[in-house]
């Protein structure tokens, strides 16, 4: 289905009787039906559409709230006092606030990649045409936006397509958002609905970005074999002029890449990224190169390697001018929405902005035309480069030590760290003369430098710890394969039956930032083990780039170890941010292909099908923006738990099941229409782990599913009890509660399995055919 608009205008329109001048006339929308799915129950669902869904969820997964703060001060009534069952000026309650402030949160995250998907989609139709065709996998995917048909309804097939399903997102970003408002909501199961809601909403905003792009510039197409690329400061050729792009969007990055090959100097000049933008110019031309994620943004600039930085929108330092002045490089900006002071040159002569940068009459440019914001960009760094001779302002290790001994051991910077490093102690030993402490820091500082901002002595320690660290950032050489976008309908016809029986014992996505509380490296390990116990890897983002950061003893990433194909035992990159939904795209199309549930504009059937037969979670292992916070409500509203790491308590509320209340565990058995008790599967809807051991028990739990086969759950059952010895040398305290049967049991456990069922009293349960919706059980002849 598509929609177009009729709209007329006519000059003048002249008849014997009438003389009408300047008429406009519009008439809405026209839908053209072209597809043989019949529309479901819920196209372009409202912000109470699907209330009663939300409602069964959180009945069993209740909001656990971790309040930041005590008092509310969004209206000048405040500050109001919450604590100890006070209620504000307004009426409002502790809890209400705290789901009212993950709603303003989420709304945030949707509206940043809305915004995103709008600015891409608008400048690709004015590049390629409305009527440019929708294509990410040709006869590979014939359900090009699961995401999108599962939410409205409806099937896009041109650019122009995306373009009117933004129109609907945007007007429930703004219903959303008035709720925050003084004075409107006031239940917090109401607020945690909502929020919901702006999940599912930012899913469709990020596919919708994500299929623009690859179809309109020809990133991989749900290629299992796309290409590995380079990944580290030191695959950076410092010989080069180096063009650094940092942010989200990629059109600038892209224009960049074809300026470089339109005037034969591919190849001559280095682009290597950071963040998103790094991953999406890689998919467009894997000559580009992904320098990290967001945490080594300050490293890197600072080293004085970039000649010239390129900044479009997201995750950019709010300081990146001022950094960047400091090492010298000009600065251009290239999104309305992060102009940081720079003078808007947009339809200013290339050669005056070039030659105003080189000359330091301006520190930068706002250049809104990616095609001119490419030319300036080269130019400059081309002529640049031999002048700067790589300025830098972190210090050799004898400053290090010198500023070392200006310490005062206050310990200011320790308390402040968000990784809780030892820089005190680190310093004391640098002061000494030993610069090694600082360099053992250096896999765990996530680059926030909230230590210099903190330090009363001006003193710079990030700084510090990179320059300790200098061999090996320049030895920092990996390889990640590009992302892959979408999942092949084959592939889904391949895994369907064994995802849904449990045979693959689960898929576990690894997305999110790189606020890590303990360094990358856990990550990495993480997605290691899985892969090797022969789960499905999926990997987007940040994440995507940090399990890229491991060696075996051959020198080989996980990537060059284990194949990219979405099966057992696979690691796929499915891109950046916006290509999540390509995950979450995989489990709608796990109950469309392989179960034939109707897809289109069904949304409460297909969750329910993901919750109590998908077995996925997610891992958000360094989570930290609001845009990571509404990726992961879109998730759970689809019924897949998501695990943060430490840091994720700031969050201020998880959504946790709770093992004791037995009436929280019932389903339909859509067979005979009995409720039967399934114990908690899955536990958690998000849920916070403290260290990486109790994630690494948490992926297997969360991944059981009421309708896994004995054989499904035994293999779920035999990783869960392996791991859980293994790390805490006992059988799981709550291991009755997932045996339904004395099959499920591993077998070269039976003997201790049932031993310890029998001192908990443990039962046979029956394996109904689950479902919490009541129309879905099947009427008997």
């Amino acid at each position: 289905m598509s929609k177009r608009a009729l709209h007329v205008k006519l000059e003048k329109l002249e008849a014997p009787s009438v003389l009408v001048k300047g008429l406009e006339l519009g008439i809405g929308r026209i839908f053209e039906e072209e597809w043989e799915e019949p529309l479901g129950p819920t196209p372009f669902p409202s912000i109470t559409t699907l209330r009663d869904w939300d409602m069964k969820l959180l009945k069993r997964y209740k909001p656990f709230y971790m309040p930041f703060c005590d008092v509310c001060c969004l209206c000048t009534f405040g500050k109001c006092d919450l604590t100890k069952g006070k209620r504000g000026a307004c009426g409002l309650n502790m809890a209400a606030q705290q789901s009212r402030i993950v709603l303003l949160a989420c709304c945030i995250g949707a509206a940043t990649h809305l915004g995103h998907a709008k600015h891409l989609v608008e400048h690709l139709i004015e590049k390629y045409g409305r009527d440019h065709p929708i294509d990410v996998g040709g006869e590979h995917v014939y359900i090009e936006a699961p995401v999108t048909r599962l939410v409205t309804g409806v099937r896009p097939k041109t650019l122009g397509d995306l373009e009117d399903i933004c129109e609907y997102l945007a007007g429930e970003i703004v219903h959303l958002l008035s709720c925050c408002h003084t004075g409107m909501e006031g239940d917090n199961l109401d607020f945690e609905s909502k929020v919901l809601h702006a999940g599912m909403i930012d899913q469709v905003a990020m596919e919708i970005a994500d299929i623009a792009q690859i179809s309109a510039l020809d990133f991989p197409k749900a290629d299992p074999d796309a290409p590995l690329v380079e990944l580290g400061a030191g695959v950076v050729d410092l010989e080069k002029p180096v063009i650094l792009v940092i942010g989200h969007n990629v059109p600038p990055a892209a224009a960049i890449m074809d300026y470089l090959v339109a005037n034969n100097l591919y190849g001559q000049v280095e682009v290597a990224g950071i963040c998103c933008t790094a991953h999406d110019v890689t998919r467009y031309n894997p000559g580009a190169k992904i320098i990290g994620p967001i945490s080594w943004q300050l490293r890197f600039v600072r080293s004085g390697m970039a000649d010239v930085i390129v900044v479009d929108e997201q995750c950019i330092r709010t300081d990146i001018l001022t950094e960047a002045q400091k090492v010298k490089a000009p600065l251009i900006a290239t999104s309305e929405k992060a102009c940081h002071g720079l003078r808007d040159r947009t339809h200013d002569d290339p050669d005056e902005i070039i030659e105003d940068l080189l000359t330091g009459r301006e520190p930068g440019a706002l250049i809104l035309e990616p095609d001119k914001a490419a030319e300036v960009a080269v130019k400059v760094a081309v002529k640049i480069a031999p002048e700067r001779k790589r300025f830098k302002i972190i210090p050799d290790v004898a400053g290090v030590i010198e500023e070392a001994k200006k310490c005062t051991q206050c310990k200011t910077c320790a308390r402040v760290c968000p990784a809780e490093l030892d820089v005190p102690a680190a310093m004391a030993k640098a002061k000494e003369g030993d610069v090694s402490a600082l360099a053992a820091l250096y896999d765990y500082c996530i680059g926030c430098a909230r230590c210099e901002s903190a330090c009363p002595q001006g003193l710079k320690p990030h700084s510090y710890i990179v320059a300790a660290s200098e061999k090996e950032m320049k030895s920092e050489k990996f390889k990640v394969r590009a992302g892959r976008g979408p999942i092949r309908d084959t592939e889904i016809r391949n895994v369907g039956s064994p995802i849904v029986l449990g045979e693959i014992p689960g898929v576990v996505a690894l997305v999110g930032c790189a606020n890590y509380a303990n360094g990358g490296r856990e990550l990495a390990e993480v997605a290691e083990e899985f892969a090797r116990r022969r789960y499905i890897i999926v990997a987007s983002g940040c994440a995507a780039m940090t399990i890229g950061m491991m060696k075996d003893e051959e020198g080989k990433t996980i990537y060059e170890r284990y194949p990219g194909v979405f099966d057992a035992g696979g690691v796929v990159n499915v891109g950046s941010c916006v290509s999540n939904p390509h995950i979450a795209g995989a489990a709608i199309k796990i109950a469309s292909i392989f179960a034939k549930r109707n897809l289109r504009a069904n949304y409460e059937e297909i969750a329910d099908y993901i919750l109590n037969r998908v077995g996925a979670v997610g891992v958000a292992w360094g989570a930290m923006s609001q845009k990571a916070a509404a990726i992961a409500s879109g998730f759970w509203r689809l019924g897949v738990p998501v695990i943060v790491g430490p840091h994720g308590f700031k969050y201020r509320r998880l959504l946790l099941g709770r093992q004791d209340r037995e009436e929280d565990w019932y389903v339909y058995d859509a067979r005979t229409g009995k409720k039967v008790y399934v114990g908690p599967c899955p536990e958690h809807l998000f849920y916070a782990a403290e260290s990486k051991e109790e994630l690494m028990v948490m992926i297997p739990k969360l991944c059981m599913r009421p309708n896994d086969t004995t054989k499904g759950r035994m293999i779920k059952l035999t990783h869960y009890i392996d791991l859980y010895k293994k790390i805490y040398g006992t059988l799981p305290p709550d291991l009755h509660l997932f045996v339904r049967r004395v099959a499920d049991i591993p077998i070269t456990m039976k003997e201790e399995v049932l031993e310890f069922l029998k001192e908990k009293g443990w039962k046979e349960m029956e394996i109904p055919d689950p479902t919490l919706l009541p129309r879905l059980i099947r009427k008997k002849e």
